[in-house]
């Protein structure tokens, strides 16, 4: 295929299980050798959108393609073009990081030969050359999912799905993901991400779509989604809880909208058109009317602001 064709097209799909519509004319257009994240709440399509763009699922109507070939027409050259990762380590515990990377060349046909300089190249790619020979049992949970990626990129796909590849990962382990997620695109491969934490998709993806009720209602950039909300905010961190109230009172006037405020953390903040006039008219405001600020800050909206502001979703966010 071209490299200006998409890697990854959906048109118009629809999935329903029984009386539960999964997916309700999603669409999805992914540009090669790019990061495309998938966010919304629990239930809205994003799972079902993976696993019939990975081939697991037939759509009820609608068309999809990855790397140019329909995924139900062409299901077999769509397969041998992808790989998918799926929420929970596929590896077998008992066998070593190189056992598993072969078993997986050999189920995918290759040559024993094969299998194993394959397996020997992904090892090394993922810095897992020197624990290649330890079971599987043996290795941190950032290991075990960076032997998963490997696993689903032993033919190379040109279309890697990452489904929640970090849930349940600590900080550290969640960081050596991403540092792997981002070898694997510097190095061309198409990666389209579901994941139930705001800030990887905001760390890794180029583009996100939102998707509630089985469609999708808003993509861009991050910083493009961002900006639908407004510009910037000012947060202020208050000293006193029954400063809460004043300061509300001065930062509406100044902003000009509504603030929001958060007992729990002493903290008042609304957006601001003119970031800088702004700031420098509440410092002095909230000095006249005695009131001590820990912090005054100003920042951009958050992915977190934008979710909830496009779905309504007051819920935890999960993928």
């Amino acid at each position: 295929m071209s490299s200006v064709e998409p890697a990854v097209v959906a048109e118009n799909l629809r999935k329903r299980y029984g009386e539960t519509v999964a997916l309700d004319g999603f669409d999805l257009t992914v540009a090669p050798g790019a990061v495309h994240g998938l966010l919304g709440p629990n239930g809205a399509g994003k799972t079902t959108a993976v696993r019939v763009l990975a081939t697991l699922l037939r759509p009820d109507s609608g068309r999809a393609s990855v790397a140019g070939f329909d995924v139900v027409a062409h299901a077999e050259q769509a397969r041998y073009r992808l790989g998918l990762v799926g929420q929970h380590a596929a590896v077998d515990e008992m066998l070593s990081g190189r056992q598993n990377l072969e078993l997986f060349g050999r189920l995918y046909h290759l040559r024993p030969s094969a299998a194993r300089a394959r397996a020997g190249e992904l090892l090394e790619r993922f810095r897992l050359a020197d624990t290649g020979s330890k079971p599987v049992k043996q290795y941190s949970g950032g290991m075990r999912r960076r032997l998963d990626l490997a696993a689903g990129l032993i033919l190379s796909p040109y279309v890697l799905f990452l489904d929640e590849p970090t849930t349940g990962l600590d900080p550290r382990a969640r960081n050596e993901v991403w540092a792997a997620v981002r070898e694997l695109t510097a190095a061309g491969t198409t990666v389209v991400l579901t994941t139930q934490y705001l800030e990887e998709a905001d760390q890794l993806a180029g583009r996100i779509s939102v998707i509630d009720h089985g469609r999708v209602i808003a993509e861009g950039a991050p910083e493009e989604l961002k900006r639908r909300i407004g510009a910037d905010r000012i947060d202020v961190v208050l000293h006193r809880d029954a400063d809460l109230p004043t300061a509300a009172a001065l930062l509406a006037d100044i902003a000009g909208a509504q603030p929001e405020s958060d007992p729990d953390r002493r903290l008042v903040s609304a957006p601001v058109r003119d970031r800088m006039a702004a700031l420098s008219r509440l410092v002095p405001a909230l000095s006249s009317a005695g009131i001590t600020a820990e912090d005054v800050a100003l920042r951009r909206p958050t992915l977190d602001e934008v979710f909830l502001h496009l779905t309504g979703d007051q819920q935890e966010v999960v993928a």
